[in-house]
């Protein structure tokens, strides 16, 4: 009897670590033991690969096995070690040679028949076993689509326990894919199901969608119900650009892990589109778990769109939970065995109506809310947070004839898109020797240093700086709106045109 190694990927958070599993087969009691902190489904591994083992005709050895799973200090968590293990425990009885299990990376949780049945995470683990340099995968044949998106990996995909000890014996070639290989995916503009065209009557509004969608701005709707608030939200993404490849490959991952990635398309090109319900938790929407951390809401909608509709009747404290992230393009997860970090670099859109009963004084309705209730209502939007609103908006119902006379304005969404992919590209070129992409991920300091607008163009913000109208947040956030604004003129720097639109969308006067 001898010692085996081979190697598998433990996932934190979104993070891929490689793990080397030892298997050693030797004199004691007959028996198996897998020591380097596994968790309750890693434990239940010793009953699956047997019985995989024993049931694809392979020898079960009469000793004891022990299996290490280094590093020993690194927490491994799910069924994903299920074929590493079964693979060094071969390796060790002889039953396939050893060195030709030393190098691929195993993944795949084992049925009791040999099965080899598909796990959550492929492509977050492959991201961090290719940073081992050129590296093969052995992974589920489910899975296969999803390991085929990392370039530079050579994915093998496999069914059962059998089909890959036959393949280890031989030492032929790897089964190939039975699908198209990597290929990166084309920038350009999709048509979805949904379209701008379709709101009739709310023109600032859709002027302010277009501005968010160019510069990565958050946004607020108020107004009653009935006026598209919902609708303009759920058009959004339609005027995004698809994600660039290493944007693609994020938002991939974190769907990965949270088990809710589209089997029929693995790769997800568009900006995602997350709208929780407000019964939801704070865990469900920054992420949590007892056990296994999962991604939360803000991290789903991470290079997209997180739309909280009615937001007032979300907790306070779920909507100040999104305060840290909104600021810092991630969240961390702290629990006691340990804190996980997923990126949440989002673009929030908050809809809320005027009051609780939703009745519109400018149509004739009779609102029953006292002026108390109704600030007790929006008050639940704490001062903090709406600080971190770049764009404010006040929709209201629009008259027959205003819906006629808005038609012949409408414009699809391919036409807006076409104009915000303009300004994406004019704000991408200014700043190419920078790691931010849009106008909202420029911090602070470099703001103000380097693409700070003229005195005169800083008049504007400045008089309601002094007057307390501004924050110095939303001095900042105005600031990165004239510039977005600025973009879609085709200026090279935001005039005080630019800043006066910039300040009174801030402000929520634009209506």
């Amino acid at each position: 009897m001898a010692v085996a190694r081979t190697r598998s990927v433990a996932l934190i958070g979104v993070t891929g670590r490689p793990v080397e599993v030892e298997a050693d087969v030797g004199n004691g009691l007959a028996g198996i033991h897998l020591i380097g902190l596994p968790d309750a489904a890693l434990s239940e591994a010793r009953e699956r690969v047997r019985s995989a083992m024993v049931n694809s005709h392979y020898p079960w050895p009469d000793a004891r096995i022990t299996v290490s799973l280094f590093p020993a200090s690194l927490p491994k968590r799910g069924s994903q070690f299920d074929l590493a293990i079964a693979v060094a425990i071969l390796g060790a009885a002889g039953v396939v040679p050893a060195e030709r299990v030393a190098e691929p990376f195993f993944l795949g949780e084992l049925g009791l028949d040999g099965r080899l049945r598909p796990v959550r995470g492929v492509l977050p683990s492959i991201l961090g076993a290719a940073k081992q340099g050129d590296v093969m995968v052995v992974v589920p044949s489910a899975n296969s689509q999803e390991a085929a998106l990392v370039p530079d990996v050579k994915v093998v995909p496999i069914a059962d326990l059998r089909q890959l000890v036959e393949w280890l014996r031989r030492g032929d070639e790897p089964p190939e894919p039975a699908f198209q290989p990597f290929s990166e995916p084309s920038h350009q503009i999709t048509r979805p199901a949904v379209d701008l065209s379709d709101v009739v009557g709310q023109p600032v509004a859709r002027r302010a969608l277009e501005v968010c969608a160019a510069g990565g701005h958050n946004l607020w709707m108020l107004g009653p119900p009935g006026t598209g608030k919902t609708l303009l939200a759920e058009r959004l993404p339609t005027l995004l650009p698809d994600l660039e490849l290493d944007h693609a490959l994020e938002v991939t991952a974190i769907h990965s892990v949270a088990g809710v990635l589209p089997p029929s398309s693995p790769m997800l090109s568009r900006p995602p589109f997350v709208g929780p319900h407000h019964t939801a938790t704070a865990a469900a929407i920054v992420g949590g778990g007892s056990t296994v951390v999962r991604p939360g809401a803000v991290s789903l909608a991470h290079r997209g769109v997180l739309f909280m509709d009615e937001a007032p009747e979300f907790p306070r404290h779920v909507l100040d939970s999104l305060r840290q992230p909104l600021e810092s393009g991630y969240v961390t997860v702290s629990r006691a065995a340990g804190s996980i970090t997923f990126p949440a670099r989002f673009m929030l859109v908050l809809a809320a109506n005027p009051c609780p009963c939703a009745q519109a004084d400018d149509q004739g309705d009779t609102c029953r809310c006292t002026p108390t209730i109704r600030r007790r209502y929006l008050g639940k939007l704490s001062g903090p947070l709406m600080d971190r609103i770049d764009m404010k908006v006040t929709v209201a119902r629009s008259s027959r004839r205003e819906l006629m006379a808005d038609r012949q304005f409408v414009e699809p969404s391919r036409t807006v898109a076409e104009r915000v992919l303009v300004a994406r590209d004019r704000a991408a070129k200014r700043l190419a020797d920078t790691p931010w992409r849009t106008n909202a991920e420029i911090p602070s300091p470099v703001l103000h240093a380097n693409y700070r607008p003229s005195d005169a163009a800083m008049k504007p913000m400045t008089s309601c700086l002094d007057s307390g109208a501004l924050s110095a947040r939303g001095l900042d956030r105005v600031v990165r709106v004239a510039w977005t604004l600025a973009d879609l003129a085709g200026k090279d720097r935001p005039t005080e045109d630019e800043t006066s639109a910039a300040l009174s969308f801030w402000l929520g006067v634009t209506m």
